[in-house]
C-alpha cells in the first residue's frame, strides 16, 4: 500500500511518527470512518485553574493533530461533535467564545485543509449559528468542495434526536406529498434524509474524556459502530492516543448480528483471510 503524506509540511513530530504508526497498523483494515465525542475542555481548563474557553481553544490544537493523522493514514471520513443542542444552554458568555472560536478557526485552517485536499462538511442545525460564523463555515465549504481526500464532518448545533425529528418530518411531509407510501418506508428512506446522507456509518466511535455514553450523537448512525472509550480530556488526546484507538478497533471482531463462525466462513470464502 502507498501512503500518500498529506500533513502540515511545519509538524516535525508527525514527519518522525507517520511511519512508527503505519508500522503498527494493520493498513488494510482501517476504520473508513471514525466518529469522536471530543469530550473534557472543560476540565482539561479547571484542573489547570484556567477559563473553559482556554480549554475550548486547547481543544483545537488536538482537532489539528488527529484531522492531520487520520489524513495521512487514509481514514476516509472523520466526524467531531463540535457543538450539540444541548450546549446552547451553557451560559451566553462561553457559547459566544465558542462561536468565535469555530469561525477564527475555519477561517485559519481552511486553506491548509484544502491544500491536503480535506473536504469540510458541515451537519447539523446550522441556521441557527451567527450569521457571521455561518459565513465562514461556508467558505471553508465552498473552499474544498472539489476535494477528494479525507471529508471532515463538523457536527454544529447537531444531536441525534433533532436529526431523526427532522428526518420525520421530512418523510411525513413525502407521504402527505404522495411521494412516498407510509406502509413503503424503508431504512434506506430514513438514510436518505440524515444530514449524514452518503456517508457511511461510523465504524469506530471514540469518546475522550473518561465518560461512557455517547450523548446524542449519531444515534442511528452508531448501531453497529464499535465503541472506543478513552480517560484522556480531548487537549491531550494526541497521535498516540488516536492510534492505540486503531490499534483497539483492529482486535475486535465486528460480526453484525452473526457468529464468529460465520464472519469467519464468509472472510475466507472473499479471501479476506
Amino acid at each position: 500500500m502507498t501512503i500518500v503524506r498529506t500533513g502540515l509540511k511545519n509538524d516535525i513530530k508527525m514527519t518522525k511518527n507517520i511511519d512508527h504508526y503505519i508500522k503498527r497498523l494493520d493498513m488494510d483494515r482501517l476504520p473508513a470512518h471514525v466518529a469522536i465525542i471530543m469530550d473534557g475542555n472543560g476540565r482539561w481548563a479547571r484542573q489547570r485553574m484556567r477559563e473553559r474557553t482556554e480549554g475550548h481553544s486547547e481543544g483545537v490544537h488536538s482537532v489539528n493533530r488527529i484531522t492531520r493523522l487520520a489524513s495521512d493514514l487514509g481514514v476516509k471520513y472523520l466526524t467531531l461533535y463540535a457543538f450539540s443542542t444541548e450546549n446552547w444552554h451553557r451560559p451566553t458568555e462561553e457559547v459566544d467564545a465558542l462561536m468565535r472560536l469555530i469561525g477564527w478557526t475555519i477561517r485559519k485552517e481552511t486553506p491548509e485543509l484544502k491544500a491536503n485536499n480535506v473536504h469540510i462538511r458541515l451537519l447539523g442545525d446550522i441556521d441557527r449559528l451567527p450569521e457571521e460564523v455561518r459565513a465562514d463555515l461556508q467558505h471553508g465549504v465552498d473552499e474544498t468542495a472539489g476535494c477528494t481526500g479525507l471529508t471532515l464532518g463538523l457536527c454544529l448545533s447537531y444531536s441525534a434526536r433533532w436529526e431523526l425529528t427532522m428526518t420525520v418530518r421530512k418523510l411525513a411531509e413525502a407521504v402527505l406529498n404522495g411521494e412516498i407510501a407510509a406502509a413503503a418506508i424503508s431504512e434506506k428512506d430514513i438514510e436518505d434524509r440524515l444530514v449524514t446522507s452518503g456517508i457511511p456509518d461510523p465504524d469506530l466511535l471514540i469518546r475522550t474524556g473518561g465518560e461512557q455514553r455517547i450523548s446524542n450523537f449519531l444515534l442511528w448512525q452508531a448501531a453497529y459502530s464499535e465503541l472506543y472509550f478513552s480517560p484522556v480530556l480531548w487537549p491531550d488526546f494526541d497521535e498516540e492516543c488516536f492510534v492505540s484507538a486503531l490499534e483497539e478497533y483492529q482486535k475486535r471482531e465486528r460480526r453484525f448480528g452473526k457468529t464468529g463462525d460465520q464472519v469467519k466462513t464468509e472472510q475466507q470464502a472473499s479471501g479476506e483471510i
